[in-house]
Formats: structure tokens, C-alpha cells, sequence
């Protein structure tokens, strides 16, 4: 998947530290990931419901 038009995000709860996880959601029909530490390096690429399973797994 390419991941090069991505807009990368972290938390505004990580602060300006660099050991985050990034995410770009504005490509169609995926969800990017990828360690804030490494911008270069890999990236996952998730569907947006396998995403959402996630992240509210993580809330409960």
C-alpha cells in the first residue's frame, strides 16, 4: 500500500516527546501507522474497521 500521500497525526496527549504511534486516516479505505521515532521506516496499513474494532477495544 502506499502511504505517501498520508497526513500523520500522534496525540496531542504525547506532548512533544517522539515515542508515539502516528496515524494518517486520510486515505481512502485504509489507516496508516507507524512509529513516530522512525518516519521513514515501515508502516502498517489497516482497514478502516479493523481500525475501529481496535481503538474501541482499547476504550472498554
Amino acid at each position: 500500500m502506499d502511504l505517501m500521500g498520508a497526513t500523520w497525526r500522534k496525540s496531542s496527549r504525547s506532548a512533544q516527546t517522539n515515542d508515539c504511534v502516528e496515524v494518517a486516516m486520510n486515505l481512502p479505505g485504509v489507516v496508516g501507522v507507524r512509529d513516530s521515532k522512525d518516519p521513514a521506516g515501515p508502516a502498517l496499513s489497516i482497514d478502516p474497521g479493523s481500525w475501529r474494532s481496535f481503538t474501541a477495544a482499547l476504550r472498554r
